[in-house]
């Protein structure tokens, strides 16, 4: 049965991404989807990377480790292993995926830090997910879309989707995401209130498909 990896990132404990990762897991689950696995990484966010990680790093490029069963051969120390300590469970639950399903609100055009601390823990130098996939679930204040004037500033959705391709291989990424969320609490965006119902209600629906179509897909393969 395929598994399901779901991060929240959030600092909202009812913002949209989160409404949007709950259609998702309740549609994987109605559609036959296998084990759910939760982390809410603002609720419990992982430290940031530090020394130990980086020498971990340093040793798997010198020695020419790729494989991800055999990173613990280049943990030497006692830094690197707290370091390890940290990144173990962690890469454990990416590993044992086959979706990841990340919940990623825009903040300040990027991901939350929460978030990156999290890519940054189980990230490795030349490490294939291939042939996981990945689904982005996001929402921002603005409209970033393409042909929007600041779709130039997007470094959230675009960032996500361009960081698994070039450095994980993962080329089946999909991004899910709900426009002018800000318009629920900004009076200057309130004639466009119905333009984020809207497209958070596609999204939701989005979110559901593709939960169905993920489901059934693993359980063929």
């Amino acid at each position: 049965m395929p598994r399901l990896l779901h991060l929240n990132s959030s600092a909202r404990t009812d913002s949209v991404t989160r409404r949007l990762g709950a259609a998702f897991v309740r549609g994987w689950r109605e559609a036959g989807g296998g084990a759910v696995v939760h982390r809410d990484l603002a609720a419990e966010p992982v430290p940031p990377i530090g020394a130990g990680w980086t020498g971990i790093c340093d040793t798997l490029l010198r020695e020419g480790i790729t494989e991800i069963a055999r990173y613990p051969e280049a943990v030497r120390g006692p830094e690197q292993r707290r370091a390890w300590a940290v990144v173990a469970p962690l890469l454990a639950e990416l590993t044992a995926a086959d979706v990841v399903l990340i919940g990623a609100p825009m903040y300040n055009f990027g991901v939350p830090a929460a978030l990156k601390a999290w890519i940054d823990q189980v990230t490795f130098p030349k490490m294939v997910l291939a042939p996981r996939r990945f689904v982005v679930l996001s929402a921002r204040g603005g409209a970033y879309g393409p042909g929007t004037p600041r779709e130039p500033f997007d470094h959230q959705g675009r960032y996500l989707l361009d960081f698994f391709r070039g450095h994980y291989a993962v080329e089946d990424g999909r991004l899910i995401g709900a426009e002018l969320v800000n318009a629920t609490v900004d009076p200057a965006l309130a004639a466009r209130l119905p333009q984020h119902r809207d497209s958070a209600a596609r999204a939701l629906e989005q979110a559901d498909a593709l939960a169905r179509e993920l489901a059934a897909a693993g359980r063929e393969g």
